[in-house]
């Protein structure tokens, strides 16, 4: 009988940042440690993943919490303006 093990390493699920707006930015952790910056709209979905860091963006509900953490997550940015 041959027995087998699993060697896959557990990951990290990514981020979730609650934000306030349909549109959005984000450069990683901003500088060298981050990536290019990335616009990103959500459209009718009420939320928006980024296709270079896994940062999901999750639109503020009633459900989700009304609590921004935009402003603990670096390199995130909200809004038409950013910061």
């Amino acid at each position: 009988m041959r027995t087998v093990t699993s060697t896959t390493a557990m990951v990290e699920p990514p981020e979730e940042i609650v934000v306030r707006s349909h549109r959005i930015s984000c450069d990683g952790v901003g500088g060298a440690l981050g990536h290019p910056r990335v616009y990103m709209e959500m459209g009718d979905e009420h939320f928006v993943e980024c296709p270079y860091c896994d940062r999901k963006f999750v639109l503020a509900t009633e459900h989700v919490g009304s609590d921004e953490s935009e402003q603990l997550a670096p390199g995130v940015y909200e809004g038409a303006g950013g910061h």
